[in-house]
């Protein structure tokens, strides 16, 4: 059974034994246990897991439930979409020699320089498409890790990994988990608070926002919340990021709270730059609100946050114009048009051209086509 295959190809991924896969399975199914052998028989087909074990696995093996049902297709879109975001040997190559060849002639950048960097791949994060900045920032994390000797540059480091993490294509965000693990690492590494709320806080909301790992990301948001109680934009991206997830799983009372409670959090701590992944200005927490609202079904408040974020969207961010877009699809699908829902958010995202897709606005999409396969 194809499934099987796909549970083997993730846990070998990962690095596990199947023992270590059954044991990780054991720790999320509280009083239920799982076996290597029986892990054995579902990687060989000679079972399938049901129901209930697919939704563990897809928890511990960071993939969308969707990708574990969804039989051959997804299996070799998964693995087509995994094979499609390695780096070619000859970039390879080109990476490691340019990251030799600067350390070898001194010309690694100063502190003050990985600051510019920093602010400059927050910017370009906003306006370009992932695919444009993506293997440059490749360049960046192979020069940096020859100089991670000191705390500030392993806080400049995660939010690279963090930003890098986002630029991950594919069918699904799972390989991007293990991006944002390493960059709460090394947050933590450098010992500044504030970049391991960040870093932690904005994989929260990124993968909230996507409807993906939800249990992944509840984890990260509740490790930012415990890291500081300071009002920050790190705090605001967690408790945004834990409504997303409380909206997702049908807990519309813990959702509406995150959302108030983030409100309060925005009110003190929202951002007046506007376009930086490191910002959160008032038409990006709009934009947040409307999506959020949009899984709640409280069309009047989608609408309201909608106008919101359109009259302050910049016009240099065509982007996220189709991210409310979308938000508006998935409206019309929750309210009973569900291919007409689809239709739009089709429509809507070939209108924006190719390069500038990303794999968020991909999520979007299936999301509410999903809403029209109900």
């Amino acid at each position: 059974m194809l499934v099987g295959e796909l549970i083997r190809d993730l846990r070998l991924t990962l690095g596990w034994s199947q023992g270590r896969l059954a044991d990780e399975l054991c720790r999320t199914a509280a009083h239920t246990t799982v076996t290597r052998s029986d892990v054995s028989r579902w990687e060989r087909g000679k079972r399938r897991p049901g129901p209930f074990w697919l939704r563990h696995l897809a928890t511990v093996l960071d993939v969308p439930l969707q990708v574990l049902e969804g039989g051959d297709v997804r299996r070799r879109e998964f693995i087509a979409s995994l094979a499609a975001t390695a780096i070619a040997p000859l970039a390879a190559s080109d990476l490691i020699q340019s990251g030799f060849a600067a350390a070898l002639t001194n010309e690694l950048p100063s502190v003050d320089e990985w600051r510019e960097k920093v602010a400059t791949y927050g910017q370009d994060y906003m306006s370009m498409g992932a695919a444009e900045i993506q293997q440059r920032l490749a360049g960046e994390l192979v020069m940096i890790q020859q100089q991670v000797d000191e705390p500030e540059l392993w806080a400049i480091a995660a939010r690279l990994m963090t930003v890098y993490g986002k630029t991950i294509p594919g069918a699904d965000g799972a390989r991007a988990i293990g991006w944002y693990r390493m960059a709460a690492e090394a947050a933590d590494r450098s010992e500044h608070v504030p970049s391991g709320v960040w870093v932690r806080g904005r994989a929260a909301i990124a993968l909230g926002y996507e409807g993906q790992s939800l249990a992944v990301a509840d984890a990260l948001a509740d490790q930012a919340l415990a890291l500081s109680e300071q009002l920050s934009l790190g705090r605001l991206n967690a408790v945004m990021g834990k409504a997303h997830v409380a909206a997702i799983r049908g807990d519309k009372r813990t959702a509406f709270e995150l959302l108030e409670q983030g409100r309060r959090v925005f009110d003190a701590a929202g951002s007046h730059e506007q376009q930086s992944d490191y910002a959160v200005p008032e038409w990006r927490m709009a934009m947040f609100e409307s999506l959020l609202l949009a899984r709640l079904g409280d069309e009047h408040g989608a609408l309201k946050a909608q106008d919101v974020a359109l009259a302050n969207l910049p016009a240099t961010l065509p982007r996220f114009a189709t991210h409310l877009e979308l938000h508006r699809g998935l409206m019309l699908a929750r309210a009973g048009d569900k291919a007409g829902g689809a239709e739009y958010a089709r429509d809507a995202l070939d209108k924006l051209p190719p390069e500038k897709h990303s794999l968020t606005l991909r999520m979007l999409l299936a999301e509410i086509e999903g809403k029209t396969a109900a």
